[in-house]
Protein backbone atom coordinates (compact mmCIF):
# COMPACT_ATOMS: atom_id res chain seq x y z
CA UNK A 1 0.00 0.00 0.00
CA UNK A 2 1.35 3.42 -0.97
CA UNK A 3 2.30 5.70 1.91
CA UNK A 4 -0.11 8.54 2.56
CA UNK A 5 1.33 11.99 1.88
CA UNK A 6 1.24 15.10 4.05
CA UNK A 7 1.36 18.29 1.97
CA UNK A 8 1.64 21.84 3.31
CA UNK A 9 0.05 24.35 0.95
CA UNK A 10 1.42 27.86 0.54
CA UNK A 11 -0.96 30.41 -0.96
CA UNK A 12 1.27 33.12 -2.40
CA UNK A 13 0.23 36.74 -3.00
CA UNK A 14 2.74 39.43 -3.97
CA UNK A 15 5.63 37.14 -2.99
CA UNK A 16 4.32 36.40 0.52
CA UNK A 17 2.48 33.41 1.97
CA UNK A 18 -1.08 34.30 3.03
CA UNK A 19 -3.99 32.43 4.61
CA UNK A 20 -7.69 33.19 4.85
CA UNK A 21 -10.99 31.65 5.93
CA UNK A 22 -13.43 30.44 3.24
CA UNK A 23 -11.08 32.05 0.70
CA UNK A 24 -11.33 35.60 2.19
CA UNK A 25 -9.81 37.74 5.00
CA UNK A 26 -6.21 37.01 4.02
CA UNK A 27 -3.41 37.49 6.54
CA UNK A 28 0.35 37.18 6.19
CA UNK A 29 1.92 33.82 7.04
CA UNK A 30 5.56 34.35 6.13
CA UNK A 31 8.20 34.05 3.45
CA UNK A 32 7.39 31.14 1.10
CA UNK A 33 11.03 30.10 0.57
CA UNK A 34 11.73 30.01 4.32
CA UNK A 35 8.52 28.07 4.96
CA UNK A 36 9.38 25.62 2.18
CA UNK A 37 12.79 24.93 3.69
CA UNK A 38 11.27 24.51 7.14
CA UNK A 39 8.67 22.02 5.88
CA UNK A 40 11.26 19.98 3.99
CA UNK A 41 13.27 19.75 7.23
CA UNK A 42 10.17 18.69 9.18
CA UNK A 43 9.48 15.80 6.82
CA UNK A 44 6.72 17.08 4.55
CA UNK A 45 6.27 14.72 1.61
CA UNK A 46 5.50 17.41 -0.93
CA UNK A 47 4.60 21.10 -1.12
CA UNK A 48 2.02 23.00 -3.13
CA UNK A 49 2.41 26.69 -4.01
CA UNK A 50 -0.64 28.49 -5.36
CA UNK A 51 -0.32 31.99 -6.77
CA UNK A 52 -3.80 33.08 -5.72
CA UNK A 53 -3.80 36.35 -7.67
CA UNK A 54 -1.82 35.22 -10.67
CA UNK A 55 -1.71 37.46 -13.70
CA UNK A 56 0.32 37.10 -16.84
CA UNK A 57 2.61 39.99 -15.91
CA UNK A 58 3.59 38.30 -12.66
CA UNK A 59 4.59 35.01 -14.27
CA UNK A 60 8.25 36.09 -13.99
CA UNK A 61 7.79 36.55 -10.24
CA UNK A 62 6.60 32.97 -9.89
CA UNK A 63 9.44 31.62 -12.04
CA UNK A 64 11.91 33.35 -9.71
CA UNK A 65 10.09 31.92 -6.68
CA UNK A 66 10.25 28.41 -8.18
CA UNK A 67 13.99 28.76 -8.76
CA UNK A 68 14.52 29.96 -5.20
CA UNK A 69 12.45 27.10 -3.73
CA UNK A 70 14.16 24.49 -5.93
CA UNK A 71 17.54 25.63 -4.60
CA UNK A 72 16.39 25.16 -0.99
CA UNK A 73 14.48 21.87 -0.91
CA UNK A 74 14.78 18.31 -2.15
CA UNK A 75 11.14 17.20 -1.95
CA UNK A 76 8.67 17.42 -4.86
CA UNK A 77 6.66 20.60 -5.19
CA UNK A 78 3.74 21.72 -7.30
CA UNK A 79 3.08 25.23 -8.57
CA UNK A 80 -0.32 26.56 -9.59
CA UNK A 81 -2.06 29.79 -10.48
CA UNK A 82 -2.26 31.61 -13.79
CA UNK A 83 -1.20 28.64 -15.94
CA UNK A 84 -3.19 29.10 -19.14
CA UNK A 85 -1.02 27.53 -21.82
CA UNK A 86 1.86 25.15 -22.49
CA UNK A 87 4.43 27.97 -22.31
CA UNK A 88 3.39 28.89 -18.74
CA UNK A 89 3.80 25.30 -17.57
CA UNK A 90 7.04 24.86 -19.48
CA UNK A 91 8.59 27.93 -17.79
CA UNK A 92 7.68 26.68 -14.30
CA UNK A 93 8.78 23.08 -14.86
CA UNK A 94 12.07 24.31 -16.36
CA UNK A 95 12.59 26.53 -13.32
CA UNK A 96 12.44 23.46 -11.07
CA UNK A 97 8.80 22.70 -10.24
CA UNK A 98 7.95 18.98 -10.21
CA UNK A 99 4.28 19.33 -11.12
CA UNK A 100 1.87 22.04 -12.20
CA UNK A 101 -1.66 22.61 -10.96
CA UNK A 102 -4.43 24.04 -13.13
CA UNK A 103 -7.88 25.07 -11.99
CA UNK A 104 -9.92 27.86 -13.61
CA UNK A 105 -8.06 27.62 -16.93
CA UNK A 106 -8.92 23.92 -17.18
CA UNK A 107 -12.62 24.52 -16.61
CA UNK A 108 -12.70 27.29 -19.21
CA UNK A 109 -10.63 25.26 -21.68
CA UNK A 110 -10.78 21.54 -20.83
CA UNK A 111 -8.52 20.71 -23.80
CA UNK A 112 -5.69 22.32 -21.82
CA UNK A 113 -5.58 19.18 -19.67
CA UNK A 114 -5.11 17.00 -22.76
CA UNK A 115 -2.42 19.34 -24.11
CA UNK A 116 -0.43 19.45 -20.86
CA UNK A 117 -0.67 15.68 -20.30
CA UNK A 118 0.52 15.07 -23.85
CA UNK A 119 3.35 17.62 -23.62
CA UNK A 120 4.73 16.74 -20.17
CA UNK A 121 3.14 13.45 -19.08
CA UNK A 122 0.12 12.69 -16.92
CA UNK A 123 2.22 12.60 -13.75
CA UNK A 124 3.03 16.32 -14.07
CA UNK A 125 -0.57 17.53 -14.27
CA UNK A 126 -2.69 18.15 -11.17
CA UNK A 127 -6.22 19.45 -11.67
CA UNK A 128 -7.31 21.51 -8.68
CA UNK A 129 -11.05 21.72 -8.03
CA UNK A 130 -12.65 24.27 -5.70
CA UNK A 131 -16.13 23.13 -4.79
CA UNK A 132 -19.04 24.48 -2.77
CA UNK A 133 -22.31 22.80 -1.77
CA UNK A 134 -25.26 24.66 -3.35
CA UNK A 135 -28.88 23.41 -3.50
CA UNK A 136 -27.98 19.78 -2.76
CA UNK A 137 -25.20 19.75 -5.35
CA UNK A 138 -21.46 20.19 -5.23
CA UNK A 139 -20.62 22.93 -7.72
CA UNK A 140 -17.21 23.82 -9.18
CA UNK A 141 -16.06 27.40 -8.56
CA UNK A 142 -13.45 29.49 -10.38
CA UNK A 143 -11.10 32.42 -9.73
CA UNK A 144 -10.18 31.53 -6.17
CA UNK A 145 -13.77 30.55 -5.42
CA UNK A 146 -15.31 33.81 -6.61
CA UNK A 147 -17.33 32.50 -9.57
CA UNK A 148 -19.80 29.59 -9.51
CA UNK A 149 -19.97 27.47 -12.67
CA UNK A 150 -22.68 25.13 -13.91
CA UNK A 151 -20.40 22.12 -13.53
CA UNK A 152 -21.21 19.43 -10.97
CA UNK A 153 -18.03 18.53 -9.12
CA UNK A 154 -17.83 14.76 -9.62
CA UNK A 155 -18.82 15.03 -13.29
CA UNK A 156 -16.01 17.53 -13.88
CA UNK A 157 -13.46 15.45 -11.96
CA UNK A 158 -14.26 12.37 -14.05
CA UNK A 159 -13.85 14.41 -17.23
CA UNK A 160 -10.52 15.77 -15.96
CA UNK A 161 -9.32 12.23 -15.26
CA UNK A 162 -10.36 11.09 -18.74
CA UNK A 163 -8.48 14.01 -20.30
CA UNK A 164 -5.20 13.17 -18.56
CA UNK A 165 -5.17 14.64 -15.06
CA UNK A 166 -2.62 12.75 -12.98
CA UNK A 167 -4.03 13.83 -9.62
CA UNK A 168 -7.02 15.74 -8.25
CA UNK A 169 -6.56 18.41 -5.58
CA UNK A 170 -10.06 18.77 -4.14
CA UNK A 171 -10.76 21.78 -1.91
CA UNK A 172 -14.06 22.09 -0.08
CA UNK A 173 -14.70 25.83 0.12
CA UNK A 174 -17.34 25.21 2.80
CA UNK A 175 -14.66 23.66 5.02
CA UNK A 176 -11.65 25.79 3.97
CA UNK A 177 -10.05 27.62 6.89
CA UNK A 178 -12.78 26.55 9.34
CA UNK A 179 -10.57 23.96 11.10
CA UNK A 180 -13.69 21.82 11.52
CA UNK A 181 -12.39 18.82 9.56
CA UNK A 182 -12.24 17.73 5.93
CA UNK A 183 -15.36 17.14 3.82
CA UNK A 184 -15.06 13.38 4.20
CA UNK A 185 -18.40 12.47 2.63
CA UNK A 186 -17.56 14.26 -0.64
CA UNK A 187 -13.96 13.06 -0.60
CA UNK A 188 -15.05 9.43 -0.23
CA UNK A 189 -17.47 9.70 -3.15
CA UNK A 190 -14.78 11.22 -5.37
CA UNK A 191 -11.98 8.89 -4.28
CA UNK A 192 -14.17 5.83 -4.86
CA UNK A 193 -15.06 7.07 -8.35
CA UNK A 194 -11.60 7.81 -9.78
CA UNK A 195 -8.46 5.77 -10.45
CA UNK A 196 -5.96 8.58 -9.85
CA UNK A 197 -4.69 9.99 -6.54
CA UNK A 198 -6.92 12.45 -4.68
CA UNK A 199 -5.48 15.15 -2.39
CA UNK A 200 -7.89 16.30 0.34
CA UNK A 201 -7.91 20.03 1.05
CA UNK A 202 -9.95 22.33 3.23
CA UNK A 203 -10.78 22.08 6.91
CA UNK A 204 -7.81 20.58 8.78
CA UNK A 205 -7.79 21.83 12.38
CA UNK A 206 -6.15 19.08 14.42
CA UNK A 207 -4.36 15.77 14.03
CA UNK A 208 -7.55 13.74 14.41
CA UNK A 209 -8.88 15.34 11.23
CA UNK A 210 -5.98 13.81 9.29
CA UNK A 211 -6.62 10.43 10.90
CA UNK A 212 -10.30 10.69 9.97
CA UNK A 213 -9.75 11.68 6.35
CA UNK A 214 -7.40 8.76 5.71
CA UNK A 215 -9.51 6.21 7.60
CA UNK A 216 -12.89 7.30 6.20
CA UNK A 217 -12.04 8.20 2.61
CA UNK A 218 -8.72 6.44 1.79
CA UNK A 219 -7.48 9.49 -0.15
CA UNK A 220 -3.82 9.47 -1.10
CA UNK A 221 -2.80 12.75 0.50
CA UNK A 222 -4.01 15.45 2.87
CA UNK A 223 -3.14 19.09 2.38
CA UNK A 224 -3.32 21.91 4.91
CA UNK A 225 -2.05 25.44 5.37
CA UNK A 226 -2.67 27.47 8.52
CA UNK A 227 -2.24 24.61 11.03
CA UNK A 228 1.26 24.15 9.64
CA UNK A 229 2.11 27.82 8.98
CA UNK A 230 1.29 28.90 12.53
CA UNK A 231 2.89 25.88 14.20
CA UNK A 232 -0.36 24.39 15.52
CA UNK A 233 0.61 20.99 14.09
CA UNK A 234 4.20 19.87 13.55
CA UNK A 235 4.64 17.34 10.76
CA UNK A 236 6.77 14.85 12.79
CA UNK A 237 4.06 14.81 15.50
CA UNK A 238 1.35 14.33 12.89
CA UNK A 239 3.16 11.41 11.26
CA UNK A 240 3.71 9.79 14.65
CA UNK A 241 -0.02 10.12 15.38
CA UNK A 242 -0.97 8.61 12.02
CA UNK A 243 1.38 5.68 12.61
CA UNK A 244 -0.35 5.04 15.95
CA UNK A 245 -3.54 4.53 13.95
CA UNK A 246 -1.76 2.10 11.58
CA UNK A 247 -1.88 4.63 8.73
CA UNK A 248 1.12 4.11 6.45
CA UNK A 249 3.19 7.30 6.15
CA UNK A 250 6.78 7.90 5.07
Amino acid sequence: MLAKRIIPCLDVKDGRTVKGVNFVDLRDAGDPVELAWNYSQQGADELVFLDITATHERRKTMVELVKAVARQINIPFTIGGGINEIADADALLNAGADKISINSAAVRNPELIDELAKAFGVQFVIVAVDTRHISNQNIVHLNGGRIATEKETLTWILEAENRGAGEILLTSMDHDGTKAGFDNSLLKVVNDAVNIPVIASGGAGNMQHFVDVFEHTNVDAALAASVFHYGEILIPDLKAELKKHSINVR
